[in-house]
């Protein structure tokens, strides 16, 4: 029996000979991606912190056209106990719990509680100054809506979404393997790295097209001057009030989804992740088999990854040429 047949029946065990290891840098992210990105990192933190800041104006939400005391499924109130002091509290729907410190009662400039929906820390650009609330909210969300717009335009023009967003059957069939690679903190290497996996596809997705339509959209609905253009569209989701319940709640799915972002930025490797969205550039590490490895007891292929070959720069050599991972 010879060594090869003796590896293919398992009748003796082969070990390997060493690999090794080399890195090189990918043009993974063009300057426009880069540019738009960060703006969205501005526009959206101030859009978020200005909408708290109106928000605390009325710290109540309601379903439907009307906002009548005690038909609130959130409310940030504040209330005072036997002994005077002030309590904050957050109720949902019929559930009611004490905040006091963050939610209904906080500090104030001068340390003492008063009632507040948000802290003041959470608000731009003032603890109470509504009028320049709405001003800094609508500014940064134009900013948002143009930026967005120019970001759906070139990623069409450039195949971004059609290539690297847009589910494929492979993706569909890989969805539950993503699913237990995600739940172990498992995340992939080299060039499997390169490849946005299922899960990345469909949040990116849910974010442009559902969250970021949907939160423009229920903005313009809350606007008393869009009423009699947006009508149907305010009818639909059932009244004014809705349009600001569900301006609300995507509000926080936003952040629900960043949260989420940076933690995989995190444990991914951060110093990695932050380079190639500042300088475009990604290390990928590549394990190469000593000449001679047998090839039945190398490890699993990667998957070959979406990068025209023309973007590797070996030996991280700088080079750039029409990158196509976005």
């Amino acid at each position: 029996m010879n060594a090869q047949s003796a590896v293919e029946t398992g009748s003796i065990s082969v070990t390997p000979r060493p690999s090794t290891t080399s890195s090189r840098l990918i043009y993974r992210h063009t300057l426009p991606i880069r540019i738009m990105h960060w703006i969205n990192v501005i526009a959206l933190t101030l859009m978020l912190f200005s909408g708290l800041q109106i928000f605390n104006a009325h710290p109540n939400l309601y379903w439907g056209n009307r906002s009548d005391q005690g038909k609130e499924w959130l409310a940030l109130d504040a209330q005072e106990d036997a002994a005077g002091n002030l309590i904050g509290t957050a109720r949902i729907g019929q559930h009611q719990f004490t905040t006091t410190g963050v939610l209904g009662v906080s500090k104030g400039s001068d340390g003492t509680p008063v009632a507040r929906g948000f802290p003041s820390w959470l608000t731009v650009p003032s603890a109470a100054w509504l009028a320049m609330g709405r001003r800094w909210h609508f500014f940064f969300a134009w900013v948002f809506v143009l930026n967005g717009l120019c970001y759906i335009s070139y990623s069409f023009a450039k195949k971004h979404l059609q290539r690297d967003m847009w589910p494929t059957r492979a993706d569909w069939r890989g969805i539950g393997r993503s699913i237990l690679d995600h739940l172990r903190f498992k995340h992939p290497h080299g060039d499997e790295a390169l490849r946005y996996n299922i899960l990345q596809r469909l949040a990116y997705l849910t974010v442009i097209f559902i969250f970021g339509v949907g939160i423009v959209l229920m903005g313009l609905a809350m606007s008393p001057r869009l009423d009699a253009v947006l009508s149907p569209l305010v009818e639909a989701v059932g009244g004014r009030q809705s349009a600001r319940s569900i301006h609300f709640i995507i509000a926080w799915a936003f952040v629900a989804f960043v949260l989420i972002h940076l933690f995989e930025v995190l444990i991914s490797g951060v110093f990695n992740q932050l380079r190639g969205m500042i300088t475009g550039y990604y290390k990928v590490d590549s394990v190469t088999p000593e000449p001679g490895a047998p090839a039945d007891v190398m490890s699993d292929p990667v998957p070959p990854a979406e990068v025209a070959p023309d973007r590797v720069i070996a030996e991280q050599t700088p080079i750039v040429e029409e990158p196509r991972h976005e």
